[in-house]
């Protein structure tokens, strides 16, 4: 399962903004043949509607006021509908996809589908930095973060460069977006919702860190020049 949050911006806003200046880039990462079995929630946030619709749109009120978060919402009701229509024992891993990143196919048949519990690995041009990565021990656990927006976070980690199996949806019924997951509260959104499971970082799966070569398979993607700080920690970085 592979949940796309579109996030609502005003017409007039600049890059990446345009709603069909998306779609090309959506429609190529979501007909691409990666493997069997992959299901797409696309979710869009805005005030109006658009021509990219098919039969089975279903439109939903606006956010709570109080979710400030962009794609908050959306993900709040992917996680909703899930529980509401999905058996606990089914196999499928949730991936949170946005539509301002770039996918690499092996992604998903390498890292997602294999993940048991909690899947992380590395995301590029993020959080200031050129990779936000796991830094994985001799033992295969995460040990600490490679990354430069608040590295003490449990998961540092951006919403890209996680995986979780639909399983413990159902185990922590309660698991949400909510205002203490804004980054003023200390956590950020990733941090938090993981949290609530009751996982630590040593309880995640690291994917990508003894890759050979050390490919990076998502990327927050700009149409303006690239710029980043911290070391490459040997991922191929163009």
């Amino acid at each position: 399962m592979v949940i796309e949050s579109v996030d609502q911006r005003p017409a007039e806003c600049g890059r990446n903004c345009a709603f069909n200046e998306k779609k090309p880039r959506l429609a190529i990462t979501m007909n691409s043949n990666h493997g069997q079995e992959v299901l797409w929630w696309f979710f869009r946030g805005r005030m109006r509607s658009s021509a990219f619709r098919r039969p089975h749109t279903l439109s939903l009120p606006l956010p709570s006021p109080f979710h400030t978060g962009r794609g908050w919402t959306h993900r709040n009701l992917a996680l909703q509908y899930i529980r509401e229509n999905y058996n606990p024992d089914i196999d499928a891993v949730l991936y949170f996809a946005d539509d301002d990143n770039s996918y690499d196919l092996r992604l998903f048949e390498n890292y997602i589908r294999q993940v048991k519990r909690l899947g992380i690995w590395p995301v590029g041009l993020v959080g200031g930095a050129w990779v936000e990565a796991p830094k994985v021990g001799k033992n295969g656990k995460v040990e600490a973060w490679d990354v430069v927006f608040a590295p003490k976070r449990e998961f540092a980690t951006d919403m890209a460069g996680f995986a979780l199996h639909v399983k413990e949806l159902f185990r922590v019924m309660n698991a949400s977006f909510d205002t203490k997951c804004a980054k003023t509260a200390g956590y950020g959104p990733e941090s938090c919702f993981l949290t609530q499971f009751g996982f630590k970082k040593k309880d995640a799966e690291p994917f990508g860190h003894n890759d050979v070569p050390k490919d990076i398979l998502v990327w927050h993607t700009k149409t303006s020049a690239s710029r980043g700080t911290g070391p490459f920690r040997g991922f191929i970085i163009e």
